[in-house]
């Protein structure tokens, strides 16, 4: 993937952009990487993103979390959380 001259912010991104990402949690540990998104098609944004395979400790059954967009602080070579609720989540709420 072509590398821009300009710096990007996270809107500029597109979505196959962010799918395979390591997830990171705000205490450095690492969450599971980014298996899809969701976008609203009234305004093309995206409102969570999918991600994949957590840990069994953090995440009861290892089932994929919804994670919502406003939860993200930064991306780059990694999707960086600003929040996370407190663990484990367990699988039957």
């Amino acid at each position: 993937m072509p590398v821009p001259s300009w710096p990007l912010s996270m809107a500029d991104l597109q979505e196959s952009e962010i799918r395979g990402l390591p997830v990171i949690m705000p205490s450095g540990r690492l969450l599971g990487t980014v298996h899809d998104t969701v976008i609203d098609t009234d305004g093309w944004t995206c409102t969570h993103i999918f991600v994949a395979d957590p840990p069994a400790d953090l995440v009861e059954g290892r089932i994929h979390v919804a994670v919502p967009w406003n939860w993200v602080r930064s991306i780059g070579d990694v999707v960086i959380l600003r929040w996370f609720p407190p663990t484990p989540i367990p699988r039957e709420l």
